[in-house]
């Protein structure tokens, strides 16, 4: 290990749905990485086992006091985290309150945002008040009591019924009678003590990735999401039951639309990092485009397929010096 290099912890598995999914991101995070600048590492985390793996194939514990390891007797200090979690507990600020209180500087936004953005209705809510174009939507809690003609009513069918605080594509349904709402919400509520039922955006799904330094912004092309599933569920975002087109087929005036309230709404969050924002564009009366943003998604998929490098891609940038952009930012 070179001592004149910084150490990076890539930072995944937690504790939701999408443990092995965020394995597979940390794969694609260590292949991207920048090996001449940096000594790169693989942090398992899951409940309180905390893990390094190492080049041999051995693993070796963090010692969260300082999230340092030994390595040939010696201990190991990370400069920097880059946090791949999706879901809990790294997508939702709890990873980011430890790392501050240690003081390692990391990929991400901030615990107020991580935790804002992990919650989808508080998000919508918050980003509304900016004039954000968001859907419809109700929260309901575990427990509580709901009417399904005043639901349909309110929203029409079909509608999404989704976990309000989830990382992932687990326990989302479209439904599209009243009859689908009881099982729905017990789907929803196995992932999640929240759940959100939203209205439906009917238009072309597009989701658009972007990061920010002291020094410049760089806004991604916009990937269209086309899928013969009811929606962009697990199995199209994992299974390949999807058709992924960068750039999107917009219209160029659209297209400066979108990225326009990408770079607004991250200036708005004060984000930090590579964020993806996924939106769906409807018509409006008259036939013109209207841009409804849908979530946020603060530890975007890494993998050599994912969004994000197929974007990197498209824009003619090489991963590796976008990931260099945002470490050294930190410092």
């Amino acid at each position: 290990m070179d001592s004149s290099k910084r150490n990076i912890a890539i930072v995944c598995g937690g504790d939701s749905s999408e443990h092995d999914v965020s394995l597979r991101s940390a794969q694609g995070l260590y292949s991207f990485f920048d090996k001449q600048k940096y000594n790169v590492f693989i942090v398992d985390v899951k409940g309180t086992d905390w893990h390094v793996h190492l080049d041999s194939g051995a693993t070796v514990a963090i010692d969260k006091n300082d999230f340092s390891f030994k390595l040939d007797g010696k201990s190991v200090f990370f400069d920097y985290a880059y946090i791949t979690i999706h879901g809990q507990p790294g997508e939702n600020g709890v990873m980011q309150g430890y790392f501050d209180l240690i003081h390692l500087p990391y990929s991400t936004s901030g615990v107020l945002v991580e935790a804002m953005t992990f919650d989808k209705y508080v998000l919508n809510n918050y980003l509304r008040g900016f004039g954000v174009r968001v859907a419809d939507s109700m929260l309901l809690r575990r427990g509580e009591e709901y009417d399904e003609a005043k639901i349909e009513a309110r929203f029409g069918m079909p509608c999404f019924v989704k976990p309000a605080a989830d990382g992932s594509s687990f326990g989302v349904s479209k439904v599209k009678n009243a009859d689908q709402l009881a099982p729905a919400l017990r789907k929803a509520f196995m992932e999640s003590d929240e759940v959100m039922i939203e209205g439906f955006l009917n238009g072309v799904e597009i989701s658009q990735g972007i990061y920010k330094t002291r020094e410049k912004m760089v806004v991604f092309p916009a990937t269209e999401v086309v899928t013969k599933n009811e929606f962009f569920d697990y199995d199209a975002k994992y299974n390949g039951q999807v058709q992924e087109i960068t750039p999107a087929r917009l219209s160029k005036e659209t297209a400066d639309k979108v990225a326009a309230e990408t770079s607004r709404i991250y200036d708005i969050l004060h984000a930090n990092g590579i964020i993806r924002i996924d939106y769906i564009i409807s018509k409006d009366a008259e036939g013109n485009d209207v841009v409804n943003m849908l979530e946020i998604n603060t530890t975007p998929g890494m993998t050599v397929t994912s969004f994000i490098p197929q974007q990197v891609r498209a824009a003619g940038l090489d991963i590796k010096d976008v990931l260099s952009d945002i470490v050294e930012n930190q410092f």
